[in-house]
C-alpha cells in the first residue's frame, strides 16, 4: 500500500513533505480546506509516508455504512450543535494516550469564512501539546507537515507565526480560504440595573 501511494503521488505530480515530528503527541492544523480533494490527498499522504493521525468532521458524514469506513481511516464525529465539554475530552484524551496526533481544520468548512474555529488553540494549551502546521498548497503540489510551534498563549504573536507560515500555501479554490484570526470575544456587559422612582 505505502509503494503505490507513493507511486500514485508522484504520478499526480505531488510531493510529500513528510516532516514527521519526533513528539509523541500534537495538534496538526489542515490549512487551506477549500475542496473535497484536500481529503483525499491527505489520506494518500497518510499512506504514502506512514503518518497515523485521528481527525475531526461533522458527524453527518459518518452515516452507515460510510461510517464504518470513515472511522477506519482514523476519523472522529462531531455534532457542532452539542460540543460543551469537547475540548476537555479530547485535552484528557491527549494525556491518557502515550501517542495521539489529532489533525484539525480551524476553518470549519470548505466555504469562505470570516475568521477560524479557535478550538484547536484551546485544545493544544489545555492538553500542553505543540501545533504541527499542515499543509496542501495546488500552487506547488506539495503536500505535508511544516514547522512545530509551541503555543505561547498570546494568541495574536501565535496567529502571526502561523499567518506567516501559510502566506504562500495556496488551496483549490483561493477564494474560499478562510481568513487566519479568530472571531472577538464579546464584551462582557457592564449593564447594571436602574430603579424606578
Amino acid at each position: 500500500m505505502q509503494s503505490f501511494c507513493r507511486w500514485l503521488a508522484k504520478k499526480l505530480g505531488w510531493t510529500l513533505v513528510d516532516n514527521i515530528p519526533n513528539e509523541k503527541r500534537y495538534v496538526v492544523i489542515g490549512y487551506p480546506h477549500t475542496s473535497n480533494w484536500d481529503f483525499m490527498l491527505a489520506m494518500l499522504f497518510k499512506f504514502a509516508v506512514g503518518f497515523q493521525f485521528n481527525w475531526i468532521a461533522k458527524h453527518t458524514l459518518f452515516f452507515w455504512p460510510l461510517g464504518i469506513l470513515m472511522r477506519a481511516l482514523g476519523g472522529i464525529g462531531v455534532d457542532r450543535a452539542r460540543t460543551k465539554g469537547f475540548i476537555g475530552e479530547l485535552a484528557r484524551a491527549f494525556q491518557e494516550h502515550e501517542r495521539m496526533v489529532l489533525v484539525i481544520t480551524p476553518e470549519g468548512t470548505r466555504g469562505h469564512t470570516d475568521c477560524w474555529r479557535s478550538g484547536f488553540y484551546h485544545l493544544a494549551l489545555s492538553a500542553e501539546v505543540p501545533v504541527v502546521l499542515g499543509f496542501v498548497c495546488f500552487k506547488t503540489k506539495r503536500i505535508g507537515l511544516g514547522p512545530m510551534i509551541h503555543l505561547s498563549g498570546d494568541e495574536e504573536a501565535d496567529l502571526a507565526k502561523i499567518r506567516e507560515f501559510y502566506a504562500d500555501k495556496i488551496g483549490l479554490y483561493p477564494e474560499l480560504e478562510g481568513e487566519i484570526c479568530f472571531r472577538p470575544r464579546p464584551e462582557p456587559s457592564n449593564q447594571t440595573e436602574t430603579k424606578s422612582d
